[in-house]
């Protein structure tokens, strides 16, 4: 296979990769896609670094693959430590409860929430009236409830 078509097919999926991991990022607020979003965009780097590695028959891409195969290892604990505290102390994985632990001095973010839907009346459905039982007139209706 030619080398520049292996090479163009390596780039193609990495920044696939890159591209998924940072609509994966920046679509979702639970942590835990967010940390496997970034992990992806690590990978697209590291099959980027590979492929001009070995296009140049150097070996400076693939020994940088492994420093940062190290630092995503690294990345995943710290990821797993703050992901378990912040669970523990909110009971949920919204990146929305880190507002908790801003500095005083921060102003905390507020999203806009969705306007209230109208509350439906409880009886917008008609009722049928039980068998045997003849439905009132609009007359005696108004008698009743006057």
């Amino acid at each position: 296979m030619d080398e520049l078509a292996l090479l163009h097919g390596y780039q193609t999926v990495g920044a696939m990769l890159v591209g998924i991991g940072i609509v994966g990022f920046l679509a979702r607020r639970n942590m835990i896609v967010m940390f496997l979003s970034l992990e992806m965009m690590l990978q697209g780097i590291s099959v980027t670094l590979v492929s001009w590695s070995r296009f140049h028959n150097d070996w400076g891409g693939q020994v940088l693959t492994v420093f940062i195969i190290t630092v995503a290892a690294c990345e995943a604990a710290i990821a797993l430590a703050l992901v378990l505290m912040l669970f523990r102390r909110a009971g949920g994985l919204d990146v929305l409860f880190w507002q908790q632990l801003r500095e005083s001095n921060v102003e905390p973010f507020i999203e806009h929430e969705l306007p209230e839907p109208p509350a439906e009346p409880a009886d917008r459905w008609p009722h049928l009236p039980p068998a045997g039982i003849e439905p009132q007139t609009e007359e005696e209706w108004h008698r009743s409830h006057v």
